[in-house]
């Protein structure tokens, strides 16, 4: 049997997204409720809160990544009206290397996947992405050879010849050394730059060196609130820019007290006493 293979999609403008009452429950466990969230064009967006609280559930909601199980509400929407679907790049936590395949064919593989007609020039903007990130030298070699970190650049390289104008990142700096990781955002906001971002981070500093706007996913019923003005300094901001070590210090201790509240919440639920 002979596959057709398919035209490659043009690079797509930047959208602004709208998310609009948006729940998951599971067994009838309400996870999240009544969420709606503005994705800006073209900026980036740190969705902000502590371990377990839905962060990931939501961008898969967003994905349109079915929970197993999981039952859904409400709606995600694109400016331009048009769906969603085919125009999303994901980049997670863990890197998905596949390990028998040599790191320039690993960003290749969405084209593989869709039987794209992979050409020079696409072989050629590959090898200019992983140049991007300080691999193209190790174009050749196989996961297995490089770092934690340089596999996650090959990660971000990916995401970046998917070319898509909307780009949802699950925690993708959390399992690197501080350095690397560092190092790894200060890239990704340069190549990502005029893409619309949503980033899921547990981590403060991160959303307020990345982001042009944080989201707080946190509480018992969880609830979604705008963490306010930014430091007003371009992105990505230095650590040691005016305001940025008591915004995250404050942020911080937002997201403690949210966490400690909705675990007394939960606590007195299974003693029956809420």
């Amino acid at each position: 049997m002979t596959t057709a293979l398919a035209a490659k999609p043009d690079g797509q403008a930047s959208i602004e997204v709208d998310v609009v009452d948006a729940g998951l429950s599971f067994a009838g466990r309400l996870i999240f409720q009544n969420v709606s969230l503005t994705l800006r064009s073209g900026e980036w967006t740190a969705l902000l809160g502590p371990s377990g609280v839905g962060k990931t559930s939501l961008l898969r909601l967003i994905a349109g990544l079915p929970e197993d199980g999981g039952v859904t509400t409400g709606t995600v929407r694109a400016s331009d009206g048009q769906p969603l679907a085919g125009r999303i790049a994901y980049m997670a936590q863990r890197d998905l290397l596949l390990p028998w395949l040599s790191i320039i064919d690993n960003v290749l593989i969405g084209h593989r996947l869709r039987h794209y007609r992979t050409g020079v020039e696409d072989r050629q903007k590959a090898l200019h992405l992983l140049d991007q990130v300080g691999l193209a030298v190790r174009a050749q070699d196989r996961p297995a050879a490089l770092s934690g970190g340089m596999r996650q650049r090959v990660a971000l390289a990916r995401t970046l010849m998917e070319d898509r104008p909307l780009v949802l990142m699950d925690e993708p700096f959390s399992a690197l050394d501080a350095v690397t990781r560092f190092r790894l955002q200060e890239t990704a906001a340069r190549l990502l730059s005029g893409r619309t971002v949503l980033l899921v981070t547990h981590d403060p500093s991160e959303a307020l060196r990345l982001a042009d706007r944080i989201a707080l996913l946190a509480g018992a019923p969880v609830q979604l609130t705008d963490a306010g003005r930014l430091p007003d300094v371009a992105t990505p901001r230095p650590l040691d820019a005016p305001g940025m070590a008591e915004r995250a210090a404050g942020l911080l201790q937002q997201l403690a007290l949210q966490d400690a509240t909705s675990q007394d919440i939960r606590a007195s639920a299974e003693m029956g006493l809420a």
